[in-house]
């Protein structure tokens, strides 16, 4: 791999291909969604071919099986990109700002990824298997935005530093209600509620909790359709929807917080941006019931959720800024970024 003798050109293109990056993992992630949403995750019953061969032959050349395939080929170009990026860090790892450790664990990661999509499909798509694979994959998308964006060389007022806590804790949240949704997906409880705001016209509906959220129940189960009754879908789905107010409630005051603490242009719209997308959020989520769970929409829905990782990176990454340009030790032929 030739490497650029100019030391901003090479963070500039490194930058730029984890951009690419980021776009293909949000792919990933929307075409996961499509997979799971059509009953296509068993469309092809081995890994990582589809019946033995890498694309589906013709006998087996069913939309799942197609479905399925597309998925995979997106996600293997996804990994070769990560593994030009980790590379590109090795080579360049004695120059001041090469981000080799994110560059690692996120190789780690999506090594973890490929696993979890063999044992997705070997396991009969287990919810718990399924759910892990979702949040790899947002992981994923998330540490390829952070390596994409430049960070903006300042010292933050005492103000935005004490966000950082908040942002934080609204990151924890996210991932809670993100693990929650796919919760709701892979036990196909998501039209367990067929009305909004109410959950079969009634606000608190029969529900079993204990049953709801059981990791796994044992080896060999199909759970394409899902296994749970309905009172245990319907106890997953209320739930979800109730960590959907806490976690939009958290993420929109720290977005309000951020807003009107903010002394940099980019951190302004960081807020603005994670108000902006939990709105959208919401509304999709509101409008996939209301409009009784059409494919476009959840899958959308999903898309929302890739959304909101972005908008919190974005927001986490201007929290944590770069030293002042003044600041940052000079050395020959590496000049600051």
């Amino acid at each position: 791999m030739r490497v650029d003798p100019d030391p901003r050109n090479r963070v500039s293109g490194f930058r730029r291909l984890a951009l690419l990056g980021a776009a293909l993992a949000a792919t990933v992630v929307v075409l996961g969604a499509w997979v799971r949403l059509t009953d296509a995750g068993l469309g092809c019953p081995d890994w990582p071919g589809c019946y033995g061969h890498l694309y589906p032959q013709t006998a087996h050349a069913t939309g799942k099986a197609w479905h399925e395939m597309i998925h995979r080929y997106v996600a293997t170009a996804l990994g070769i990109i990560i593994v030009i990026l980790l590379a590109w860090a090795v080579r360049t790892r004695k120059n001041r700002g090469t981000p080799l450790i994110p560059a690692t664990l996120l190789f780690i990661v999506v090594c973890l990824q490929g696993a979890l999509g063999a044992l997705t499909v070997t396991l009969l798509l287990r919810p718990l298997i399924v759910t892990a694979h979702l949040l790899g994959g947002l992981t994923t998308l998330g540490l390829l935005w952070w390596l994409s964006i430049k960070p903006e060389r300042r010292s933050l007022s005492g103000a935005e530093r004490r966000l950082r806590k908040y942002a934080v804790a609204a990151c924890v949240v996210l991932g809670s209600q993100i693990f929650l949704g796919g919760w709701t997906s892979t036990n196909y409880a998501a039209i367990a509620c067929p009305d909004f705001p109410t959950c079969r016209q009634s606000w608190w509906p029969a529900m079993d909790f204990r049953d709801a959220f059981i990791p796994g129940r044992g080896l060999g189960i199909n759970y394409e359709g899902g296994v749970l009754a309905g009172p245990a879908r319907t106890a997953i789905h209320v739930t979800h929807r109730l960590g959907a107010v806490i976690a939009g409630s958290a993420l929109l005051g720290l977005g309000l917080l951020t807003v009107t603490r903010a002394r940099s242009v980019r951190l302004f719209r960081a807020g603005l941006f994670v108000m902006a997308a939990v709105v959208l959020q919401i509304a999709i989520g509101i409008a996939t019931v209301l409009f009784g769970f059409p494919l476009p929409l959840a899958t959308l829905h999903n898309a929302g959720a890739a959304l909101l990782v972005i908008a919190m990176i974005w927001l986490v990454r201007a929290l944590w800024p770069g030293p002042p340009v003044s600041m940052v030790p000079f050395r020959h032929g590496n000049p600051p970024q």
